[in-house]
């Protein structure tokens, strides 16, 4: 968010400042020359649109890419991780109250999931006390969650720095116009300075158009994690209170 505002700020006080620069050069006619030029660029492959952009259009591309790496990873990964929790536990359950404790050890090791690996580490210390289990589930649940976050530090940080090249790419624009200006002391036309808002305007569109997906990407996965998270959190209460209540009335 505090990106996406500097980008859309400096673009604003960029073109006033070329304003009072151009004095009498219609500036405003030419920003709107090189949005028209923008927009004309259907015309354009996107490879010629893409060097367009110039040099700045290829860290955005390089994150582009990754965040979608990423994305996919996460979004297999997840998938996998992921099952019925509550179908899991109605099993292990069941299982433990007749005290078959080596059988709901192999259904953990039969089932690839965060909550099977941590409930098994709580089992196999069924005969322990109620902090030796808490303890045994909770070093096991550091050992997942951090699984589970798998880059999605480097997925936010390509949210991060996708608008913020894209506003570099602003600014290196508005230089060239800006030299172009100097260059020829004012006396200058739309025309002039059009190309360095048009490199500009097509490194803020790119930058922006990395950063909004990934942004939305990166909240839906961190909202599923969190939400997993939750759920081995009340399965493994639930498992300690299980193995922990009412011992002489169970021999396990």
């Amino acid at each position: 968010m505090f990106a996406l505002q500097v980008v859309t700020e400096t673009v604003i006080d960029t073109v006033d400042a070329l304003s009072d620069a151009a004095q009498a050069v219609p500036v405003v006619d030419t920003a709107r020359q090189a949005a028209e030029s923008v927009a004309s660029t259907p015309n354009l492959t996107p490879i010629e649109f893409f060097f367009e952009g110039g040099p700045l259009m290829w860290p955005i591309l390089f994150c582009s890419i990754v965040a979608l790496a990423i994305a996919i990873e996460r979004f297999i990964a997840l998938r996998r991780a992921g099952i019925d929790t509550r179908e899991f536990m109605d099993t292990v359950r069941q299982v433990l109250r007749q005290n078959r404790v080596q059988e709901a050890v192999d259904f953990c090791d039969e089932t690839d999931a965060p909550v099977a690996r941590i409930l098994k580490a709580g089992i196999l210390k069924h005969n322990r006390s109620k902090a030796e289990i808490r303890e045994a589930i909770e070093d096991a649940g550091h050992l997942e969650i951090p699984k589970l976050e798998r880059y999605l530090s480097a997925l936010a940080t390509c949210a991060t720095i996708a608008p913020l090249l894209g506003l570099l790419g602003t600014v290196s624009g508005m230089i060239r116009a800006f030299a172009v200006i100097e260059h020829k002391e004012g006396q200058v036309t739309p025309g002039d300075v059009a190309g360095g808002i048009n490199n500009a305007l097509i490194t803020t569109a790119a930058g922006l158009s990395v950063a909004i997906p990934t942004l939305v990407v990166y909240n839906y996965f961190v909202t599923r994690v969190e939400n997993m998270v939750f759920e081995l959190e009340v399965s493994s209460s639930e498992l300690v209170d299980l193995l922990t209540r009412h011992k002489g009335e169970r021999e396990i």
